[in-house]
């Protein structure tokens, strides 16, 4: 049976700390920060980050460099026979395209996923291929799996402030005033490649429930079989928001009480584009393992 290792990057809200726990490697995303670079949970710590988009620092994300990949690459392949590399989803970021690419010279050792996933989902995604591993697949078959089941995750995202997407150019300032005068919410989703709209509320408190009645009727069609079968993982998200998150929680395990719920920050590269005090809500089918044992 081929070892294989399981790499991640930090957009998967997998911690370096977790990571060890875990027993896969995950690549700090690299951000420059008024200019300089920094690294994610690095040299750029979740409290450190936000002082800085608040102070008005020009910050801009990136991708890790293809000399970092392909150094981090050769070091694992001293040690084990195959790789599983499970970057962000190729919507979001062009570093799927470039590790693909990369790839290609690794005659097959390197798997790159392209899985369309983010945050806490693109996290189910890493468990999923350390379960896959567990189970005898190699990192071909690994690949093939995940992503055949790519789009079977949510995301909701309530949007605190709109400065930063008109900012980033995503609103006009005139909608970005509008929407501050009416004190507006916005929800976006994640369902597949791209972050999109998804509604508008007046207050957190109906952005939530927009979120949650999202999240039911997703369970109740879309994931319908995998609930049935208890293969479903559940989270919350937040920028600078733990206390709100841990109350959101709460009413979440009440519509969801036979299901645990992890709490995470969002990665950093979502974060610099929506700002800090939002909220997510994010679910993802778990592999169902036994099936592809039948």
């Amino acid at each position: 049976m081929n070892k294989i290792v399981v790499i991640a990057d930090s957009n998967s809200s997998i911690t370096q700390a977790d990571a060890t726990k875990l027993g896969i490697h995950v690549l700090p995303m690299p951000f420059f920060v008024d200019e300089k670079l920094y690294f994610e949970d690095i040299d750029l710590t979740q409290d450190g980050f936000y002082e800085k988009l608040k102070s008005g620092s020009d910050v801009s994300t990136s991708q890790p460099s293809p000399a970092n990949l392909v150094e981090l690459w050769d070091d694992l392949l001293k040690d084990y026979d195959e790789i599983v590399h499970i970057p962000m989803s190729s919507g979001l970021s062009a570093s799927c395209e470039t590790a693909t690419g990369l790839a290609q010279e690794y005659d097959g050792k390197v798997q790159v996923i392209n899985n369309q996933r983010i945050a806490t989902t693109q996290k189910s995604s890493a468990l999923d291929a350390l379960d896959l591993i567990k189970a005898g697949k190699n990192a071909k078959e690994i690949k093939e799996i995940l992503e055949n089941e790519k789009l079977e995750s949510s995301i909701y995202i309530m949007v605190d402030t709109l400065e930063y997407l008109k900012k980033g150019g995503r609103i006009t300032p005139a909608a970005a005033l509008i929407g501050t005068v009416l004190k507006l919410k916005p929800v976006l989703q994640i369902q597949g490649a791209k972050l999109d709209a998804f509604a508008k509320a007046r207050s957190q408190k109906l952005a939530k429930k927009i979120m949650l009645d999202a999240m039911k009727n997703d369970f109740e069609t879309r994931f319908s079989d995998a609930v049935a079968k208890g293969n479903m993982r559940l989270g919350v998200c937040h920028s600078a928001n733990e206390e709100e998150a841990q109350i959101f929680a709460k009413e979440i395990a009440q519509a969801f009480p036979s299901i645990e719920i992890e709490i995470a920050p969002l990665p950093l590269s979502i974060s610099c584009h929506i700002g800090p005090g939002s909220l997510a809500i994010t679910s993802a089918k778990k592999v169902d393992i036994a099936s592809l044992r039948a």
